[in-house]
């Protein structure tokens, strides 16, 4: 279950895994991070007891490492609602051997059936997916909290805590976001979440994931630019289609449908699995590499993309197919003027739909709705 890698004080790669229905933690290495792995031993204490085995040990999973010169700092834990055999997010401190536990595992963030232990996060207590960082001597532990669609972080002056609840950064269906919505509002179904921060260049990203084809078990890379206030803190940040683009898109030109970062049906739940909803998907099974598309858009639903810099655009040409009886639409919000429309035909193939939307120039997203009857799936749309 999710592998973490650091480098050791050999300077060689060291990769933490969990295997499935084991409960405890393998160790490989390498010279470079790329590979191949050799097997390094399993994590365990003085005695030879492996960590996961030893009587009052909790099951491993999700495994984050941080290393600062000899010790290395090793981050575990799954709580799932409802299990009280699981109390949190433990850290244990290992040797520069990598595998020899020095420090003893110590709770560090609660789980929902734990609450006592840190009634700070209480509304957002610790489910999966540990992830340490370190940034101007403060030490970062992000998590999926029990919501599960949302990546939050704690912050701490040690590895090994005490670490305070700091809020969340993202969610993979914008929930807690109200300055275009009302905060409670998902525009994507929401799942399960995994990811950290990481500082490219100058800049901080959080990277995340969300889903596809209508499962938890389907799921899209993604990334966002964070910020941090000046007390080290970070705000919750929207999710959009920019990526690692570096500011908003080129308001020209072919943009695949799968980079919609809304994906929504009017009055839709929270959670990913709801029959009415779209979602993305892809001709052939899972995995081939074959074009993704938006897959199910019905009455009062749409997908959006954030942002793009517009500049003299009056027609969006849209490739849709689809067995529907109403109109493709254009917006730049979710509830905005109609700037264009187009009729959709019933075809199995393909069709390109010529829509005159004079978009105002500067920066704002697109939307494209359907109204009517049947449904219609989107490939892709270009920007003329």
């Amino acid at each position: 279950y999710a592998p973490d890698i650091t480098i050791g004080p050999d300077g060689k790669y060291y990769l933490y895994y969990v295997l499935d229905h084991l409960p405890i933690v393998s160790v490989a290495v390498c010279d470079t991070p790329a590979g191949e792995f050799e097997f390094h031993g399993y994590v365990h204490y003085a005695d030879g007891t492996k960590l996961g085995e030893k009587e009052g040990d909790e099951p491993s999973f999700d495994p984050g490492v941080i290393t600062e010169g000899d010790k290395t700092y090793l981050y575990l834990g799954f709580c799932g609602p409802g299990d009280t055999s699981r109390t949190g997010s433990f850290v244990s401190v290992l040797d520069k051997d990598m595998v020899t536990i020095i420090e003893n595992p110590k709770l560090v963030a609660p789980g929902c059936m734990n609450k006592e232990f840190a009634p700070d996060f209480n509304e957002h207590p610790f489910f999966e997916a540990p992830s340490i960082r370190k940034r101007n001597g403060k030490y970062y532990f992000v998590y999926s909290s029990a919501a599960m669609h949302e990546l939050c972080y704690a912050m701490s002056d040690s590895p090994v805590g005490p670490f305070t609840y700091g809020g969340v950064i993202v969610s993979n269906c914008d929930l807690g976001i109200d300055t275009y919505k009302d905060g409670k509002t998902p525009v994507a179904p929401g799942a399960n979440n995994h990811g950290s921060i990481i500082e490219i260049g100058d800049e901080w990203y959080i990277f995340y994931h969300r889903h596809t084809n209508n499962t938890w078990y389907c799921r899209q890379g993604c990334a966002e630019k964070i910020s941090f206030n000046e007390d080290g803190t970070i705000n919750q940040v929207e999710i959009t289609s920019c990526g690692l683009n570096g500011g908003p898109l080129v308001g020209k030109g072919k943009y695949p449908a799968y980079i919609a970062c809304h994906v929504y049906k009017k009055d839709m739940g929270v959670y990913i699995g709801q029959s009415e909803v779209p979602f993305i998907k892809q001709d052939g099974a899972d995995g081939d590499k074959r074009l993704s598309f938006v897959h199910n858009v019905t009455e009062n639903s749409g997908i959006g993309f954030k942002y793009f810099e517009f500049n003299g655009v009056k027609k969006v040409r849209v490739f849709a197919r689809g067995y529907g009886m109403g109109f493709i639409e254009i917006r730049t919000s979710m509830d905005g003027e109609v700037l264009g429309k187009a009729q959709v035909h019933h075809t199995n193939h393909w069709q390109v739909y010529d829509i005159d939307a004079a978009i105002p120039d500067g920066v704002s997203p697109l939307y494209i709705t359907y109204s009517g009857g049947g449904s219609i799936e989107i490939q892709e749309f270009e920007l003329v």
